[in-house]
């Protein structure tokens, strides 16, 4: 079972099934947040349809140019053989 989840996101054969399931959630996420009660929001853009898979993305976007901004503009990621 390991090996068949290792193989599938891990090789490129599997690429296009891979893309059809991102999509798949993706969308499943956004479908699900109009089933959702928005009676109890503080904020107003919390009764927007979709805002916490927006919001959730861009957290996400973000974290990741930071890390990497970190990592290779103020110097805290080494070489690959540092250690070696």
């Amino acid at each position: 079972m390991i090996a068949w989840v290792v193989d599938f996101f891990g090789e490129e054969r599997h690429a296009l099934r891979r893309r059809r399931l991102f999509y798949l959630a993706l969308v499943l996420s956004v479908i699900a947040d109009f089933l959702v009660s928005r009676e109890h929001a503080e904020y107003v853009w919390e009764r927007l349809p979709g805002w916490p898979a927006l919001y959730g993305f861009g957290s996400c976007v973000l974290l990741i140019f930071v890390s990497k901004f970190l990592g290779h503009r103020c110097g805290l990621m080494r070489r690959e053989d540092y250690y070696d």
